[in-house]
């Protein structure tokens, strides 16, 4: 399925069932966003996107610890978590934010080489912590502007996931 029909499937799902969501995307470069932004009437369920390419954005504006950006490094499951829970913290009006981090090369660490995770948290309605979900994945492609597009699929393949099950948040 095309980068476009994932987005728009994510669109008509986030329409039916009443969410809004909320990004945080680091190695996409705001791809996910843009490309959900081309949906005529996203903004009803689209509250946008923190752009968080550099460490110290990811620091200063989801609150990701220092210490985590330094050790695991960015390229980690816990970050991805914190940027998750620091974009939903930081958007009251989403029940639902995706953070997207990982190394396109093409000169990454060898390890991280094509490495990204995507984290997902979901409001909880009785404003406890929120539940939140971290999954890896190595990519495929073999060029940077390709690896882009293969892991904002992937973020709209999460997305659309959860949305399929029908978790919900109460407003």
């Amino acid at each position: 399925m095309k980068l476009a029909e994932k987005a728009g499937r994510v669109a008509q799902l986030l329409k039916s069932s009443d969410q809004r969501v909320v990004f945080a995307e680091s190695c996409t470069a705001g791809l996910v966003s843009a490309q959900l932004g081309t949906v005529p009437g996203i903004s009803d369920v689209h509250c946008g996107s923190f752009v968080t390419y550099r460490n110290r954005s990811k620091q200063d504006w989801l609150s990701v610890p220092a210490g985590l950006l330094r050790d695991p490094g960015p390229v980690s499951e816990i970050v991805a978590n914190n940027m998750a829970v620091g974009a939903l913290k930081e958007t009251p009006e989403a029940e639902i934010a995706v953070s997207v981090t990982g190394h396109l090369g093409p000169n990454a660490p060898k390890r991280q080489d094509g490495l990204v995770y995507i984290g997902v948290a979901i409001r909880a309605s009785d404003a406890s912590k929120p539940s939140i979900a971290v999954s890896r994945h190595r990519l495929k492609s073999p060029t940077r502007y390709e690896r882009q597009r293969e892991a904002a699929g992937l973020v709209f393949d999460a997305l659309s996931s959860l949305l399929l099950k029908g978790d919900k948040v109460r407003r």
